[in-house]
């Protein structure tokens, strides 16, 4: 796992999955990939884990602003590598109105470039890189938006979509 990180980059296919969502339209857990939303524009936002300060704050500043995500017909997943359970009080307790995606492999976060190795007091170790892909309907990557800070991530997702 020590290998670099390695971004697609905006004009090519995003890369495809297939893994467990729950929230938004999911009432259940369920099994989603990429291709399923052809034809609509699609953000997947990475964070480090539920209920942390920072992923809180993200999150809630998207549940606030949720109908002007919805007016743009944006698409939106978060996703961590945090499992089903976690995902679901973590929508409870915040009232997420969008469906968090499962990556306890850290196989999507691994193919997005987002699965790094981090320092904290000295120490390394490996984590997620708080970063969203903007997907185009045609499933091509329209922008990317590293190293993302929680207060300013939906206004920058914003500016994007009004462009």
């Amino acid at each position: 796992m020590s290998k670099k990180a390695v971004k697609p980059t905006i004009g090519e296919l995003a890369p495809e999955f297939k893994l467990s969502v729950i929230g938004g339209e999911y009432k259940e857990e369920t099994q989603i990939s990429l291709k399923d939303f052809r034809g609509s524009k699609v953000l997947i936002y990475f964070y480090p884990k539920d209920s942390t300060p920072g992923c809180t704050t993200q999150a809630c500043a998207l549940r606030d602003d949720w109908s002007q995500v919805e007016a743009a017909g944006l698409k939106v997943f978060g996703v961590s590598p945090d499992k089903i359970a976690s995902h679901e009080k973590f929508i409870a307790k915040q009232s997420l109105p969008f469906p968090l995606i499962s990556d306890p492999e850290k196989t999507l976060a691994t193919d997005y470039g987002v699965w790094v190795e981090k320092s904290m007091y000295g120490k390394f170790y490996f984590g997620v890189e708080r970063s969203s892909f903007l997907i185009d309907e045609q499933g091509k990557l329209e922008a990317i938006l590293e190293k993302v800070k929680p207060k300013e991530h939906l206004n920058q997702v914003l500016e994007l979509l009004n462009k």
